[in-house]
């Protein structure tokens, strides 16, 4: 083994050692909430118990009333998802291919809000949904983050990246923008609509904010404002809790292994071209 090759396996090794040390550190609180869960209902909590038990999954579904925050928080987020989807894909592309007067002013206005925290905004979208009779319905729950700067950056980016000769073989074949936009860019830039995808859906499940500004009603209550609630009647019991925030991280954990190859690839390549 020559010294270059030896210098790079053994920088090989040391890369893998430190990411292994660091997802070890990463997952080591998820391990510990999803050992503890399993503990008998009542027992002293213990990170191995002797015997496993289910029935604080049990429990904990039934005590928190998942079902509906489950329904909830899935049609909230699956409905931002698929506004947060079509807007970044209009807005992005018009950044990316056409020219207009403003649109490098325009761009920078889609940055600026990402920099701009949801918090500082609450008191006007506030008034606004209440003007609009939409305070305690899904509407409050849904519109605010219908779409977000972070998304039209994304894929203008990605657009950024397809070479414009595709557009331009369209376009002499007869289609027009709608058709090079549909059949063409947006199949192309899966990669990049996943990663927009599990970004806006994984960040409207966790929401808590908008759930506890926006709505009082019960039955709107999502996963978190339930998961809440469930921390303050059940504090000590930390057995329950433990099933609780596992069964709410469980979809999103899911959804995350499914789509992570798309997601590494959408994430590495909206980076190329500016």
């Amino acid at each position: 083994m020559t010294k270059s090759n030896w210098n790079q396996t053994s920088g090989d090794i040391v890369s893998l050692v430190v990411l292994l040390l660091g997802a070890s550190i990463v997952l080591l609180p998820l391990l510990i909430v999803f050992l503890i869960s399993f503990a008998p209902p009542g027992a002293t909590p213990e990170l191995w118990s002797k015997n496993w038990s289910l029935g604080n999954y049990h429990d904990a579904w039934q005590r928190g009333k998942f079902l509906l925050a489950f329904a909830n928080s899935t049609l909230v987020a699956i409905a931002v998802t698929a506004f947060g989807l079509i807007t970044s894909a209009l807005a992005g592309y018009a950044l990316a291919r056409l020219k207009f007067r403003g649109r490098q002013a325009l761009l920078l206005i889609v940055l600026a809000t990402l920099v701009i925290p949801f918090q500082l905004l609450v008191i006007p979208i506030f008034l606004v949904l209440k003007w609009g009779s939409l305070i305690n319905t899904y509407g409050a729950l849904i519109l605010p983050t219908a779409a977000n700067g972070f998304g039209i950056f994304l894929l203008r980016q990605y657009f950024q990246t397809i070479p414009v000769e595709l557009e331009e073989a369209a376009t002499i074949d007869g289609a027009n923008r709608w058709q090079i936009l549909w059949r063409i860019l947006l199949p192309l830039a899966r990669p990049a609509l996943v990663t927009l995808f599990l970004f806006t859906f994984i960040g409207e499940w966790n929401d808590l904010f908008k759930p506890l500004v926006f709505t009082t009603r019960p039955e709107l209550r999502t996963v978190q404002l339930a998961l809440a609630e469930f921390q303050e009647q059940f504090t000590n019991n930390w057995p329950l809790m433990m099933a609780a925030v596992t069964i709410a991280t469980v979809p999103v954990i899911i959804l995350f292994f499914i789509g992570q190859r798309q997601l590494i690839r959408g994430i590495a390549t909206t980076g190329i071209k500016n």
